[in-house]
């Protein structure tokens, strides 16, 4: 049971530094509701991982606290232990057991009967699809077959919060569906999912809030409809005739009604122009740029996504992928409480 009501998780003023200096976590509050898809954000390196960790008991944070189901990740590590599942980046099966095996071992130690675990073993063997590698050994399994595995494990305990860092990574799209299928399911029945993606047409569809992190820094925490409503309800992409067109053409469209924001693209991009209605915006692009003598080679219209957000609060600058060295995966780590400094 949880330990008492409210939020599922909080984060206050949570920060890691890490030896050396560098800043994981530069200090993000949240809170998380019982039974909410939360979906964590951010560019390579944001710090998304990092408070994962903290999360799931298996790294200390430099400064702030957490709580999960009600219990202090530091103070209260065992107990957030008992009532959590987890799915690292790196898959965390054992490759001498079965598959079957590893679901049963993850049964005891969690605490359930013998019996109870070699039933919850064959359900979720079902339930993932994995019912004809039921017999076969972890090391044996393709790639994907392993991460379904791995996430199946952090299910056996029926855990109050199930964490997933980057979950669908090496699955095919018939295992993405099935695997979102699977944790809307879990959020009806009253289970917390928190997770971490890459995938912003998922996050999209499936989470109820997200938050967007940046270089350790929460810039953005709504739901996938306020936040791309807070960029503009969809896009009108204009492809002008003439490049040298483009300076009129981005004053012009600053009179625009409707208009949340607009960029004027570099040379050979279009002029991009977000709005509130991008079915009702088009006839006025067109009148306003013609009516300056502009040419229009092309123009298309789009919803806009959560892409847009993404890019919007974190830049299209590439980063560099964080060093993953040391790293604690699967809900045999959280059992077992290894936890680094």
């Amino acid at each position: 049971m949880p330990a008492q009501a409210g939020p599922a998780i909080e984060a206050e003023d949570l920060a890691r530094v890490y030896p050396g200096g560098k800043t994981a976590l530069g200090g993000v509050s949240f809170a998380v509701r019982r039974g909410e898809i939360f979906g964590f954000l951010g560019p390579n390196g944001s710090g998304k991982t990092t408070a994962v960790r903290i999360l799931v008991t298996l790294l200390r944070a430099t400064r702030g606290a957490a709580r999960v189901a009600g219990f202090d990740t530091a103070r209260e590590a065992h107990r957030v232990r008992r009532v959590i599942g987890y799915a690292g980046q790196s898959v965390g099966v054992d490759d001498d057991l079965t598959a079957s095996e590893n679901l049963a071992v993850t049964g005891f130690i969690h605490g359930l009967r013998h019996d109870e675990s070699w039933r919850r073993a064959a359900e979720l063997l079902e339930v993932f699809s994995l019912a004809d590698a039921g017999n076969i050994r972890a090391g044996r399994l393709s790639g994907g077959l392993r991460r379904r595995l791995d996430l199946a494990q952090a299910l056996v305990h029926r855990p109050e919060v199930l964490f997933l860092d980057e979950p669908t990574t090496g699955l095919d799209p018939q295992s993405r569906n099935a695997l979102w299928d699977q944790l809307r399911g879990l959020s009806r029945d009253g289970t917390t999912v928190f997770l971490t993606t890459q995938y912003l047409e998922e996050a999209d569809r499936a989470c109820d809030r997200v938050a967007i992190l940046d270089g350790g820094r929460l810039v953005r925490v709504g739901t996938p409809a306020s936040l791309k409503e807070e960029v503009g309800g969809g896009r009108l992409a204009v492809t002008l005739r003439d490049e040298a067109d483009r300076p009129r053409a981005t004053r012009a469209l600053g009179s625009l009604p409707g208009l949340v924001r607009l960029e004027p693209g570099g040379a050979g991009d279009p002029v991009v122009a977000y709005v509130r209605d991008a079915r009702a915006s088009a006839a006025p692009v067109v009148g306003l740029l013609s009516a300056e003598g502009i040419g229009v080679a092309a123009l298309d219209q789009a919803q806009a996504s959560l892409d847009d957000v993404f890019l919007r609060y974190t830049g299209d600058r590439p980063r560099a992928e964080p060093s993953l060295a040391g790293a604690v995966s699967s809900v045999f780590a959280a059992a077992h409480g290894r936890r680094r400094r």
